[in-house]
C-alpha cells in the first residue's frame, strides 16, 4: 500500500467508523472482563456488544453527526 492510499484510508469516514467501533468492543471487552474476573476473549466480548449495544451506539453515532456543531 502506498502512502497516498494509506493517507486516504485514514482519512476516509468508513475506516475512522470501523476504529470507534473498534474501540467500543475493546472498552466492552475490559468492562466485561473485569465482571467476570477474567480475559473474557474478544469474540465474546465482540458478539455480546453487537447483541446487545450496536443499534443503540449506531443511532447514538447517527445522531451526533446530524445534529450542527456548535462553536
Amino acid at each position: 500500500m502506498s502512502d497516498a492510499d494509506s493517507a486516504q484510508l485514514k482519512e476516509s469516514k468508513l475506516y475512522r467508523e470501523y476504529l470507534a467501533e473498534r474501540d467500543e468492543i475493546l472498552r466492552h471487552k475490559w468492562i466485561e472482563s473485569e465482571k467476570a474476573g477474567h480475559d473474557i476473549g474478544l469474540e465474546k466480548a465482540l458478539l455480546d456488544w453487537i447483541i446487545k449495544h450496536r443499534t443503540t451506539w449506531r443511532s447514538q453515532r447517527r445522531q451526533r453527526a446530524a445534529q450542527p456543531e456548535t462553536a
